[in-house]
C-alpha cells in the first residue's frame, strides 16, 4: 500500500534515496523496483532487519538489483548521520507526527537532500485525526509509548517545509477507506483487533490492497480529497 506518488517525486532510476522512518519498507521496495538505490532509516532495529532480509529475498528473486539497498540505519531522525546534500529524493511517510521536535527532522531531510531535489512528506490528515483523538484517548500519546504527538493541518506542513528551506510544491491525499476503519477501531478501542466489526473491516482493506479491485478503487479515489487518512505534500530543495 503506498501512499507517495513516485511521478510526483520525480524519482529516477539510479536516484539515491532515504526512506525515513521505512518502518517495514513498503515504500523502500517499490522505489527499489524502479531502480533507485535506497537507504532505509528507523529507529526500530526489528524492522530494519525485516527489511534486509525482504530486500535480500527480492534480489535472490531477480525483483532488483543485488546493490538496491544502499543502506539500512538505525539512528534518531533530528540527527541524521549523513552528509549534506547526499540523496536525490527523500521520503518521510507518517513519521513526522511521532517527532517532538518535528522542526528538527525536517531540517535534516532538507540538510541531506541535494539541492534540486525532492521530498515526499506523508502526515495523518486533519479530519481523519481530529476523529480518531475525539473517539479514543488510548489511539495517541501519551497513552501509546511514541504515539502521535499532533496533528496537522496542511498549512502546518508547508510552513515546516519553508522553515527548513524547500519549497512545497503540490498534495494530495490518500487512502480515504481506510478513515472508517481507524474509527471504528477508536469506537471499540484501538487495542480491541478480535472485535468482529473490526476483523470483518479489517479484511476488506487487505483484499482491496491485494486485489486493488475497481469496484473500490474510484470511490476511494472520489473520496481521498474529503476522507483520505493521509496528506502528502512535495517539495523541491531550491538548486544551488
Amino acid at each position: 500500500m503506498l501512499t507517495v506518488r513516485y511521478e510526483q517525486l520525480g524519482l529516477r532510476k539510479g536516484d539515491l534515496l532515504l526512506d525515513l522512518g521505512c518502518g517495514f519498507g513498503r515504500h523502500a521496495y517499490e522505489a527499489a523496483k524502479r531502480g533507485a538505490r535506497v537507504v532505509a532509516f528507523d529507529y526500530a532495529d526489528a524492522e530494519l532487519k525485516e527489511v534486509r532480509n525482504t530486500f535480500g529475498a527480492m534480489a535472490e528473486a531477480g525483483e532488483v538489483g543485488p546493490d538496491s539497498l544502499a543502506g539500512a540505519v538505525q539512528g534518531d531522525g533530528t540527527r541524521l548521520p549523513f552528509a549534506d546534500g547526499a540523496f536525490d529524493r527523500v521520503i518521510a511517510s507518517e513519521v513526522l507526527e511521532h517527532i517532538p521536535d518535528d522542526q528538527a527532522a525536517l531540517d535534516e531531510l532538507a540538510r541531506v537532500l541535494r539541492p534540486g531535489g525532492t521530498m515526499a512528506v506523508t502526515v495523518p490528515a486533519w479530519l481523519p485525526e481530529q476523529v480518531c483523538w475525539k473517539l479514543s484517548d488510548e489511539y495517541h500519546a501519551p497513552f501509546v509509548e511514541g504515539g502521535h504527538v499532533r496533528i496537522y493541518r496542511a498549512a502546518d506542513v508547508r510552513d515546516r517545509m519553508r522553515g527548513a528551506g524547500v519549497n512545497p510544491g503540490v498534495s494530495h491525499r490518500a487512502h480515504a477507506l481506510h478513515s472508517p476503519y481507524w474509527w471504528l477501531r477508536c469506537a471499540v478501542g484501538p487495542t480491541n483487533d478480535d472485535h468482529r466489526a473490526v476483523a470483518a473491516y479489517r479484511k476488506v482493506l487487505e483484499w482491496d490492497i491485494v486485489k486493488a479491485p475497481r469496484v473500490t478503487r474510484w470511490p476511494e479515489a472520489a473520496l481521498n480529497p474529503v476522507l483520505g487518512k493521509s496528506l502528502v505534500v512535495y517539495a523541491r530543495k531550491p538548486p544551488a
